[in-house]
């Protein structure tokens, strides 16, 4: 298997999860997650970086981050719930990796987001709101993922053992 992993989603769909989990199991390969990667380099949180800068800003240094993660192989990369729209990291993603969304009921998605109070969303007045407007607005990219895994009855194992299939399937 010498294929990227790719995860996308919305917030909260378990992306950071999957690729700690899928990291564990496949040898020789590595987590990349591109929001932690820009937090890292640029020394603040990409909260921080909005307010700071701006969105145009933060979606310059997602796309430049994501062509950097692309190059490698063995990678498992986990992108922003919002990296998916863009075209040219959707054009790139698509390219350099077997893409994976991970759809999760919209109840599902803003109980684990209200579990989190870190999460911006939950700074904003009526998040449940703002969340299925996103769902809706997003669906259609997320839809262009090489598969769809929808995770609202599956255990952390069971999406694990299917990306893993689908990964060897596709080599």
């Amino acid at each position: 298997m010498t294929h990227n992993i790719v995860l996308v989603g919305m917030p909260a769909s378990g992306k950071t999860t999957i690729g700690t989990l899928l990291a564990e199991k496949l040898d020789g390969y590595s987590l990349y997650d591109t929001d932690s990667i820009i937090e890292k380099t640029q020394g603040m949180t990409i909260n921080e970086i909005f307010e700071k800068f701006s969105e145009d800003y933060f979606r310059k240094l997602e796309y430049d981050t994501i062509k950097m993660v692309c190059t490698g192989k063995n990678r498992i990369i986990s992108i922003g719930g919002g990296s998916f729209e863009n075209p040219d990291n959707r054009a790139t993603l698509l390219k350099f990796g077997k893409v994976f969304y991970l759809k999760s009921d919209l109840d599902i998605l803003y109980y684990r987001i209200s579990q989190d109070s870190t999460r911006p969303l939950l700074q904003r007045e009526n998040p449940r709101q703002i969340l299925e407007n996103m769902l809706k607005k997003r669906e259609e990219n997320y839809k262009r993922a090489h598969f769809t895994v929808d995770t609202s009855s599956l255990s952390e194992d069971e999406i694990v053992r299917f990306i893993i299939n689908e990964t060897n399937s596709a080599s």
